[in-house]
């Protein structure tokens, strides 16, 4: 009796009733209202059971989730704790004012230069001198439940953790509060991780408890990055819109509080048409959450916006090259992958895109925060090599039309090899009276086709290492009749030598089919290493072998390649930089460990090649000899119809890399590596190695 009533009860109502209406002598005069209604009671019935099974589920998932966190991070916890009221126990109102200058230094201690956001034009913004309409714009796009939370988002932290249990790990973002983000820009690093997460809610908390809401938003309006070095409401509205923020309109205002959220993406300087969609969204916020009205949004939406043009500012080439150096190095402590190796063109496009993202945001922390920012650059060698670049172009008087700046221009770049620091860069020739000369560096931001220079990096030192040793005999093949079709390269012969004659002459057949025999992927693979950035898929062919790649390599890069060779195969970034203190007089800089690229017996004998290209090689019209003893030891380089000619050389004291060319390759019939390229060297080596030692590399 017991089953049949317990069966009876796991019934639906909708059964029930068409079971009752089956049976003989039933009324069924309402039996269409009886189905309804049981419709509806089962209907109500499985709701109650599902919403009852779901918010099981996310209970035993936030468990889960709790459980995970607490047995992965449990231990860390208590220092996170102590942490966190250590920063808002210290913190004050005077970290959320974004106006603090950097300086850069030279080698000597002397200042090259001092970076400034902008923001020293502008002013900090009290609560009550900040736009209303910017402080809902805010609150609606960013947190709705501002004004009520305790500085973190429970509903948000809940999705944030399933989406981190779901992804194994993998997704750790979203749900970030103002206060958050706050704590994040003035405190934290931009490393996406747990940990970072979980520092990030403490702090918020603590902040909260600390500062009112009032205080708290605007610390958060005065210190939100809106692209391009600009911290802050007020700073932005004047680059902006040539206006203080009190004179903005509802639209501009909404305009430019949708920068923050992705600052270089909505830069509007580069992309003033991406930030109107977010524009619209933050008004159709505002407007659902009662913040505006529906015409008032309507007139918003319609009105144009129009962008100041950008002021430039333009430094000399050591500065950009520092700022260069320092950029990076915030990338990096801020945790951004750096990638030298890509499956795709595909794949290298949405790297450049990532790194161009991550670049501009720290050189925006860069100019705004006040550090200290200590270099190897050396005024001395600067000016020598300046000297030397414009003194042996001197001769090409042709400017550009419509900059006034030489067509005919180069660049060189100098290391000290016992450092591995740069000393030296010029990015181009320089002009009286003419600042935005200095808008291009070329020697790390023009990406040239290197020529026979980049044989003895990706062919003939990882060929030694193959096996081929100086008397190896090797053949000129004809490297027309190499690329055709189904020929088979190992079957072909032309004029045999000796490897060491081959480089001595740069003869490209035997580059050629020495990289056939080595393989692509092998000769790359010390390139890379080494942190040639735009090597791509494309360039993993035989042409590669002649210097023939799709984007090219820097003077930078020639040259810590060829230090490498003077350091027996070890490799260290060729960066200028010394030190890095933030405003607090904290050192940030720590630097890199050698990384091992080529055996010292390859390198040792590749410069012991290498030398005889400046005795009797390509080189031989330079007269090194005739007006030094220090050994040296290099290689010239041509592009077809000479139109980049190159010259990279090391003495045991220093390496330089030197490019001449025009930023529009076009043909210059006097310029191999042998002419302009090697005077340049020859003059900055003279310069930087008069009175040393006479020593040998080692």
């Amino acid at each position: 009796m017991a089953k049949k009533k317990e069966k009876q009860k796991r019934q639906s109502m909708l059964a029930r009733v068409k079971k009752a209406h089956q049976k003989p002598g039933k009324q069924n005069g309402a039996y269409g209202f009886q189905l309804a209604g049981a419709f509806f009671c089962d209907f109500f019935y499985y709701l109650w059971h599902v919403f009852k099974w779901v918010t099981l589920t996310g209970l035993i998932l936030t468990a889960v989730v709790s459980v995970v966190l607490f047995v992965r991070y449990g231990d860390d916890y208590r220092s996170f704790a102590k942490e966190a009221d250590e920063i808002v126990e210290n913190s004050s109102a005077e970290d959320f004012r974004m106006d603090e200058i950097t300086y850069i230094y030279g080698a000597d201690g002397s200042q090259i230069a001092e970076l400034s956001s902008g923001n020293g034009k502008s002013r900090y913004l009290k609560y009550q001198e900040i736009p209303k309409h910017a402080v809902h714009a805010f609150i609606a796009i960013e947190d709705r439940s501002y004004w009520r939370n305790i500085g973190i988002d429970i509903k948000g932290i809940v999705r944030v953790a399933l989406d981190f249990i779901t992804s194994k790990g993998d997704n750790m973002a979203g749900a970030s509060t103002i206060t958050q983000q706050l704590s994040r820009t003035i405190y934290l690093t931009r490393e996406r991780s747990v940990i970072r997460k979980i520092k990030e809610m403490m702090v918020a908390i603590r902040l909260t408890e600390k500062y009112s809401k009032e205080e708290i938003i605007e610390f958060y309006i005065n210190t939100a990055c809106f692209s391009n070095g600009i911290y802050g409401l007020e700073a932005a509205s004047k680059a902006f819109f040539g206006k203080s923020a009190s004179e903005l309109s509802l639209s501009q205002t909404a305009y430019l509080c949708a920068i923050p959220n992705r600052p270089e993406y909505f830069n509007p300087y580069r992309h003033p048409e991406r930030a109107l969609e977010r524009r619209d969204k933050i008004l159709k916020d505002m407007k659902d959450e009662g913040y505006i009205s529906a015409g008032a949004y309507k007139e918003a939406c319609k009105e144009k916006i129009k962008i100041e043009k950008q002021e430039s500012e333009f430094y000399n080439y050591e500065t950009t090259y520092a700022v260069y150096c320092a950029v990076e190095y915030l990338m990096k402590l801020h945790d951004f992958d750096f990638r030298y190796e890509f499956s795709s063109e595909e794949d290298y496009k949405q790297y450049q895109e990532a790194y161009e993202a991550a670049y501009n945001l720290e050189k925006t922390n860069l100019y705004a925060n006040g550090y200290s920012v200590t270099t190897s650059l050396r005024t001395d060698a600067q000016n020598a090599v300046q000297q030397a670049l414009d003194n042996n172009l001197a001769f090409a008087t042709e400017t550009n039309p419509d900059t006034d700046v030489y067509e005919l221009q180069g660049a060189a770049t100098v290391i000290d090899n016992m450092t591995g620091k740069t000393i030296a860069v010029a990015g181009g020739r320089s002009q009286e009276n003419l600042n935005n000369v200095y808008s291009l560096n070329r020697a790390y931001q023009s990406y040239r086709q290197p020529g026979s220079t980049f044989k003895p990096l990706a062919v003939y030192t990882p060929a030694l290492m193959y096996g081929y040793t100086p008397e190896t005999t090797v053949y000129d093949i004809d490297v027309k009749t190499a690329q055709q079709p189904g020929v088979d390269i190992s079957g072909l012969r032309g004029n045999a030598m000796s490897l060491r004659n081959a480089v001595e002459q740069s003869k490209n057949g035997v580059a050629y089919s020495v990289f056939y025999d080595i393989k692509p992927s092998y000769g790359l693979e010390f390139v890379t290493k080494m942190k040639f950035d735009k090597i791509v898929p494309q360039d993993y062919t035989l042409s590669a072998a002649l210097g023939g790649l799709t984007y090219g390599t820097t003077t930078v890069q020639m040259a810590s390649g060829y230090c490498t060779l003077a350091n027996q195969g070890k490799y260290r970034n060729p960066s200028c930089l010394v030190s890095v203190k933030d405003k607090h007089g904290r050192e940030l800089f720590k630097e890199d460990q050698p990384v091992k690229v080529y055996k010292e017996d390859a390198c040792s004998t590749m410069l012991d090649i290498l030398k005889g290209v400046l005795t009797k090689g390509t080189a031989k019209s330079m007269g090194w000899s005739q007006v030094s003893d220090m050994p040296a030891a290099g290689k010239t380089g041509t592009t077809n119809g000479s139109k980049d000619g190159w010259f990279c050389g090391v003495t045991p004291y220093y390496t330089a890399a030197v490019w001449v060319g025009y930023d529009t390759p076009k043909t210059l019939s006097s310029l191999y590596g042998g002419t302009y390229p090697a005077s340049v060297w020859k003059d900055v080596m003279l310069y930087l190695t008069s009175g040393l030692g006479i020593v040998d590399f080692n």
